[in-house]
C-alpha cells in the first residue's frame, strides 16, 4: 500500500506577472502547516519552480540556489516533460515584489539512482542548470550545503520553507512560509512506531508533532539549519504520509543533503 504522498503542486497558482495568471487571494490566516509569513526574503536562496501550461506559470515545488546557474531541488518535481522555470528574490508569488528574477531551465540532471515508482528507495534530489546566471544581492544569494556526511542530532532545530499548502487539501499561499521541524534521528525515525523501514538513511526526517509539516507545493525546498552560526540546507523536501501532511509521528521526509556532495559537486 501507498503510505506516501509526494509534495509536489500542480495546476494550483501563478505567478503575477504579464504572462501569467494570479492566483486567489489568500487570507492572512492561513499557513504553511503549522507555520507563518516569513519575513521578506528571509531565506534568499530560497527559489519557486514554475511549469508553463496554457500560456501561464504555475509554482510547483521549491529549491535551493547552490551556485548563481544552478539549482537543487526534488527529482520527482522535474521528472516529467515540462517548461520550467525558477524565479528567485520572491516573497509573494500573487504580487510584484520588484526582487523577482526570472531564469530559465536549461537542463535537468536527475540522480540515476531515482525511481520514480519507488519514492521510499531515495534518490528524490535533482540538479537544474539554469540559461543564464542570477545577479547575488540582498534577496538572492547561495545556499551553503552540510559537511560531506553530516547527519543532524535528534531534536536538532531547523526551519522548512515553501509556498506549500498550508492545511492538508487546501490553497497555496501567497506569501512564503516557514515552521520549525526540530530532527527526528534515523534510528527513531525508522522504527515501526514511525516511518519503519519506508525511511533510508540517506533521508532524514523532521517534524511529526501533529502540528507542523511540509505539504504539496514544498517538494524540493530547503530544510534550513544553523551550524556554527550560519544556516546550510540539510534537506531537500520529498513526502509525508498519504493519511495527511501533519500527521502525528510520520515527520516530513527529506532528502538528506549531505548524503549527496560527491554527487552534487559532480554536476555542477
Amino acid at each position: 500500500m501507498l503510505t506516501f504522498l509526494l509534495l509536489t503542486a500542480f495546476v494550483l497558482g501563478g505567478h503575477c506577472d504579464d504572462n501569467i495568471r494570479y492566483i486567489e487571494d489568500i487570507e492572512d490566516n492561513t499557513r504553511v502547516v503549522g507555520g507563518s509569513n516569513a519575513a521578506k526574503n528571509a531565506w534568499p536562496w530560497q527559489i519557486s519552480l514554475q511549469y508553463l501550461s496554457g500560456g501561464y506559470w504555475y509554482h510547483t515545488c521549491g529549491g535551493s540556489l547552490i551556485r548563481a546557474n544552478r539549482v537543487m531541488t526534488a527529482a520527482h518535481c522535474v521528472d516529467r516533460s515540462n517548461t520550467f522555470r525558477v524565479v528567485l528574490g520572491d516573497h509573494n508569488l500573487s504580487q510584484n515584489d520588484g526582487t523577482e528574477q526570472y531564469i530559465s531551465v536549461s537542463a535537468i540532471r536527475i540522480n540515476s539512482g531515482w525511481n520514480t515508482n519507488n519514492v521510499a528507495g531515495g534518490y528524490d534530489i535533482a540538479i537544474l542548470h539554469l540559461a543564464s546566471s542570477a545577479t547575488l544581492n540582498s534577496y538572492v544569494k547561495l545556499a551553503t550545503l552540510p559537511a560531506n556526511n553530516a547527519v543532524l542530532s535528534n531534536n536538532y532545530n531547523c526551519i522548512i520553507s515553501g509556498w506549500g499548502r498550508t492545511v492538508t487539501g487546501g490553497s497555496l499561499p501567497s506569501i512564503l512560509q516557514q515552521a520549525p521541524l526540530p530532527v527526528v534521528d534515523h534510528s527513531t525515525c525508522s522504527s515501526s512506531s514511525y516511518w519503519g523501514t519506508t525511511v533510508k538513511s540517506s533521508m532524514v526526517c523532521a517534524g511529526g508533532n501533529g502540528a507542523q509539516a511540509g505539504c504539496q507545493g514544498d517538494s524540493g525546498g530547503p530544510l534550513n539549519c544553523v551550524v556554527n552560526g550560519a544556516y546550510q540546507v540539510h534537506g531537500v523536501t520529498s513526502f509525508v504520509s498519504s493519511s495527511g501532511c501533519n500527521v502525528y509521528r510520520k515527520p516530513t521526509v527529506f532528502t538528506r543533503v549531505s548524503a549527496y556532495i560527491s554527487w552534487i559537486n559532480s554536476n555542477l
